[in-house]
This record gives structure tokens, sequence and C-alpha cells, in this order.
């Protein structure tokens, strides 16, 4: 190894797939590989299928059976090493070689930044869901702001922030598990960064292609608040968004009466693990915009 490559940051990568896209998956291990001025050991985790046929240098991790999301990703990153840690779904592509160098600079200069998700976009035309811009008052998508929850598909943490964290929730299967970790940043005493000026590329998906979207939306919603939340500011945050559903989905009942079924499993099944964030971090969320109660 060079002096040059020995002074260029590590990064863990880890990309998740159900091995369902082989295109797409090989596509996004090309584009992180060709990455410059960083060193990535990058590890191919498949949920329930053991990844084969991946490109020299990049490993494959096989689950015996589909963990979930949040889980995947966890057995990843226990397997990977890097000063950082990265996280890229299987239809996500990197269009630019510099991209992880320019979000590590973003750390570099702004040591209170303890996540980045950048800018999503379709690669075929450009498009993208306002939803993937996470936060309340959208505005241009190439702003940059804190933000509060966090697109999952392409996250970018320094490896320390992660771990201080606990990870991804291994118990939401699917769903909320960007919110959870967004907050568990802000309660490191860091932020959580949406980069504008860095871009992803992502097709353009609504995520009710999910069987099971509309019972994980609301059991994982109850179980946010009570993994998370001060004992006062559970009720509060549930009640918000259980309004916001009503005033959403009032003509389906039947989209409701899934919605309601999981939101009554969240009430009375074990959200697992519990790290409530302190009254600090409450008050710093509230003054950079967002009170964790909406």
């Amino acid at each position: 190894m060079s002096a040059a490559e020995q002074d260029e940051p590590s990064v863990g990568v880890v990309v998740l797939t159900q091995g369902t896209r082989p295109d797409e998956l090989t596509t996004g291990i090309q584009s992180v590989q060709a990455q410059q001025g960083v060193i990535c050991d990058i590890v191919v985790v498949g949920n329930g299928w053991q990844p084969t046929g991946l490109p020299e240098g990049v490993r494959g991790l096989g689950l015996a059976e589909n963990v979930g999301i949040p889980a995947g990703r966890n057995r990843g990153a226990s397997s990977v090493t890097g000063t950082y840690i990265f996280f890229l779904d299987d239809d996500a592509t990197l269009p630019s070689t510099t991209f992880l160098r320019d979000a590590i600079a973003v750390f570099a200069a702004n040591p209170d930044i303890g996540l980045i998700q950048p800018r999503l976009e379709d690669a075929a035309d450009g498009r993208a869901p306002r939803r993937w811009i996470p936060r309340i008052r959208k505005g241009e998508r190439t702003h940059s702001s804190n933000i509060f929850s966090c697109l999952e598909a392409v996250i970018v943490m320094p490896r320390g922030v992660f771990d201080e964290c606990g990870g991804w929730g291994n118990e939401y299967f699917y769903a909320h598990e960007g919110i959870e970790l967004a907050w568990r940043v802000w309660d490191t005493g860091r932020r959580a960064w949406y980069a504008g000026d860095l871009v992803a590329n992502h097709p353009y998906v609504h995520p009710t292609r999910h069987d099971d979207y509309y019972r994980l939306n609301a059991r994982n919603r109850v179980w946010l608040a009570r993994r998370n939340l001060p004992l006062i500011l559970r009720p509060i945050y549930v009640l918000s968004w259980t309004g916001i559903t009503l005033l959403r989905w009032w003509r389906r009942p039947a989209v409701l009466l899934t919605w309601f079924g999981g939101w009554w499993e969240g009430w009375t099944t074990s959200p697992g693990p519990r790290s409530t964030m302190s009254w600090r971090t409450v008050v710093r969320m509230a003054r950079a915009g967002r009170p964790p109660v909406i």
C-alpha cells in the first residue's frame, strides 16, 4: 500500500439484497468500486439468499432467512471495517466517483454532523418524490438542512457514531428505522444532515409496494415512540400521527382497518430494547425546527 493510500479514509460498505435485482446490484457495486480517494471494504448481505457472482474483492454474507431490512444491515455492519460506514440498497447507485470522499469532507468540516442522507434522484429521468426530502417544509431538493428522519437507501455515517447509536433497530423489520437512527444521532449530541448537493440515484418507487406497508407503518410508529421518547411525549407523538393518517386515508376504510390493526399491535407487543432520549435532546430538536412529537 502506498503512502497516499494509507492516508485515504476507510469505509465499510454494506449492500443489502434479496437477490432479485442482479443487474442493479452489479451496477451499484461497481459504482462503489469506482470511488476515488477512499478505501472500501464491501460486503453484500443476502437476506434469505447466498450472494454469488460478486465482483472481485467483494464479500458475500448469506443469511438463511429474510431477517428484515434493519437486521440485515446490522449483520453487514458487524462484518465490515472502516472509519466510516456506508449503507447502499441494491437498486441504488453513485453517479459521482467522489461521492464518498465528498461526504467525508462534510464530516471533516462539521464534526457535529453524525449522519448524511444525500439527495436521491431517479437515474433515468431525475424524478424524485417529495417524500425523499426528509423534512416538513420540503423546499428545493438541492437545499441542505438538518433532518430528523432519513431515507435509508443511501446513508453515510462515522462508524463510531453508528455504534454509539446502537445500529439499526432490528425489531422494525421494515419502516421507520430511519427515523429512529436519526433521533439517536441527535441524542448523541450531533445532527443528522440532508446534503442537497450530494446526489445518489434510486428508482422512483412507492413504499406501498411492500405487502405489509400499512400494518408495519402503524406498528412501528407506536414502537418508535415507546422505544425512544420520554413517557409523556409517547401518546402525543402517536396521536399526532393518528390524526394525520385519518386525514390521509379517511376515504379508504380498508387501509384504515389495516393501519389500526398495526396501531393496536404496536401498543400490545414488545417493541424491543428502549433507549429514551434525553430532554436536552428534545429541546435541541425543537430549537432546530422539529420537536419529536410531529
